[in-house]
């Protein structure tokens, strides 16, 4: 069993620092899971490009208000908490905060924690080596 406080990764390497966002991610590819989750800070304000060429992503909105533009359908949606979103297709898409937006973000296959956005958006996809055997 795993159990992890948001201010367990707070400052550390899992810990990443954009000027439209910040992301804590909680569970990682280093906890071998198969799928990671994080928390995600949108900044008011601020127009966030991405395409998770490499991963499905699952948002889903905790506090804050906005927009995400789904740029491979040119359809806009209002983002607001209950809200969940599903990048299923891999889509290009653009989120515009109106306020802070808190989201819990899940990829698959799992992010190792320290990833950022390409120029394209797009997070590489970093794997882990696997372990030595009977080390699982």
């Amino acid at each position: 069993m795993i159990v992890r406080k948001i201010d367990d990764v707070t400052g550390t390497k899992n810990h990443v620092d954009t000027p439209g966002w910040y992301s804590r991610r909680i569970v990682t590819a280093h906890d071998r899971v198969g799928f990671s989750v994080g928390e995600t800070v949108l900044r008011a304000g601020s127009t966030n490009d991405f395409w998770y060429a490499n991963h499905v992503e699952a948002v889903y909105i905790v506090s804050g208000e906005g927009e995400l533009y789904d740029k491979d359908n040119d359809t806009t949606h209002e983002l607001a908490p209950g809200t969940m979103y599903l990048l299923n297709g891999n889509e290009k898409h653009q989120v515009r905060p109106k306020t802070d937006i808190t989201c819990v973000c899940v990829f698959n296959p799992p992010i190792v924690g320290t990833e950022v956005h390409d120029e394209n958006g797009v997070y590489p996809l970093l794997e882990l080596p696997p372990e030595p055997a009977g080390q699982a």
